[in-house]
């Protein structure tokens, strides 16, 4: 990575979790258009959105990869082994701690999926979107296709995504040991247990971390969009 590069090279991949799409990502989409460069957000495809695994083009400049919750895990690790940068949000390598910590978690998981098998997925999902979203209220989390019709192949992906998120056991295939890492964490994450959060910061000892203490998983209501962004033009600057 050259400490010279301007803004103009950059590349961001941006990865949403769980449960979300690609339009999550549009609060960003104003600053990335002022900063310049490309940007390329992936789509698992859980609504009516097609899905895109994102890639990097041949152009030269900064490779950064954006990812929400479960998002670094989404992407193909030759995407990952690539980044120069990352920018984890609310993110997790092991979901699941080991010993008694982790057998409410399992045991959650299990209880989402039984309801995605069943007639009616849709409290549960309104469920974890209030518990995405608290303290802050569910109402002021973008557009998700929880709260719209679930195609039969998007019900099933968000159940193959259950499994994985089950069998995360550490940093996704393909990370970048070498890369910058920025960490931002929320203090009321009512979605990745403090014991998962804790862990991530011990696989990635030389990570920048920002903690929001009252803030969810959403990270609503926080300044994540300019912080990130400062971050990032810090890399570039010659």
């Amino acid at each position: 990575m050259s400490a010279g590069r301007s803004c103009s090279t950059i590349q961001r991949i941006a990865m949403q979790g769980w449960c979300g799409d690609r339009r999550s990502w549009d609060p960003w989409q104003p600053r990335w258009r002022q900063r310049g460069g490309s940007s390329c957000c992936g789509e698992r495809g859980y609504g009516n959105l097609p899905p895109l695994q994102p890639g990097w083009s041949d152009a030269p400049g900064l490779k950064v990869v954006i990812a929400h919750s479960l998002g670094p895990h989404l992407l193909m690790p030759d995407v990952l082994a690539a980044a120069d940068a990352l920018v984890l949000l609310t993110s997790f390598g092991r979901f699941v701690p080991s010993g008694q910590a982790g057998r409410g978690v399992s045991t959650a998981l299990a209880a989402m999926d039984a309801q995605l098998a069943g007639q009616d997925p849709q409290p549960m999902l309104e469920t974890f979107l209030q518990r995405v979203a608290a303290p802050a209220a569910s109402e002021l989390l973008q557009a998700t296709p929880a709260r719209e019709p679930l195609p039969p192949e998007g019900l099933q992906r968000l159940r193959d995504d259950l499994a994985l998120i089950s069998q995360c056991n550490g940093l996704p295939a393909g990370f970048p040991r070498e890369a910058r890492v920025l960490l931002v964490q929320a203090g009321c994450d009512q979605i990745v247990v403090a014991k998962a959060r804790l862990a991530l910061e011990a696989a990635l000892p030389a990570a920048d971390v920002v903690r929001f203490s009252n803030a969810g998983h959403g990270l609503l209501g926080t300044p994540v969009v300019a912080m990130a962004g400062a971050w990032l033009d810090a890399l570039v600057q010659p």
